[in-house]
């Protein structure tokens, strides 16, 4: 039996990155692809709860079915699992590939990634994957490569991997040929510091414009997201979910009483 794999992201349907997972998905079996009909960027695990949401098949071609969803990146892989896979067994799911970077503390607020670890609350082993690129023709090769090779090692895996599975897979910025191969790392610490752009619109309203740039704390960790995709490897970040700051937990032993 072929397997069935679900893939969504935060880009829409319409996006390159996503074309180009849906032709390389279809290489390790059935594809189902349910994604936004709009860019949903930085929407990390919203859900829609204040109105109805609308779904429409776009394209059914042998092995593979993509439909477009008027919900959030979560919205979609909630109504695959809750809803349209209940009687079907999925094998993986992929969300991306996103146009730019999900390293360090950008997994917070994508909404790639928040599909991605929705996935795995379901104990489907789940992959996001992202390139180190915002241009919307960036050329997706070098993601693709890494991407086959990195699926794959875990569908023949997946007997022998604990759940729930979560990766946060970033590919960098450069030729395929100059990928320097795939690193298994940690989330870098580090914040972004934003800023509002203040201006005024025909009317004399005041509105802001968002913007900001990244703060690494630690640029020459060897060993994090950040520094791998600075020197053209592939970063692979296991995910959790559980928040819990367990050195805290011992420091507050005895202070909160």
């Amino acid at each position: 039996m072929k397997r069935l794999i679900f893939l969504t992201n935060d880009d829409s349907y319409l996006s390159k990155g996503f074309r180009a997972l849906v032709e390389l998905a279809r290489e390790f079996g059935d594809v189902v692809a349910i994604a936004p009909d709009r860019v949903q960027s930085g929407m990390s695990q919203a859900i829609t709860i204040n109105q109805p949401l609308f779904i429409r098949q776009v394209e059914k071609s042998e092995g593979v079915e993509i439909y477009a969803f008027s919900g959030t990146p979560v919205d979609c892989a909630k109504i695959a699992f809750d809803h349209i896979f209940r009687e079907r067994k999925v094998d993986l799911v992929i969300s991306g590939i996103n146009h730019g970077s999900n390293a360090a503390v950008n997994v917070m607020y994508s909404g790639t990634m928040g599909a991605a670890i929705e996935g795995s609350f379901y104990g489907i082993p789940s992959i996001g994957l992202s390139l180190d690129d915002h241009d919307p023709n960036a050329n997706f090769e070098g993601a693709v490569e890494a991407g086959r090779k990195i699926i794959g090692d875990i569908l023949a895996s997946l007997d022998k991997l604990p759940r729930p599975l979560c990766l946060n897979v970033n590919v960098p910025r450069c030729e395929a040929s100059e990928i320097k191969g795939i690193r298994l790392c940690r989330q870098t610490r580090g914040f972004w510091r934003e800023e509002f752009y203040q201006r005024q619109d025909p009317y004399g309203r005041e509105y802001y414009w968002l913007t900001g740039a990244f703060q690494n704390a630690e640029p020459d960790a060897k060993d994090t997201d950040e520094w791998a995709l600075a020197h053209n490897y592939v970063s692979v970040v296991p995910v959790q979910v559980d928040m819990t700051d367990y050195r805290m937990l011992k420091s507050l032993d005895g202070v909160i009483k």
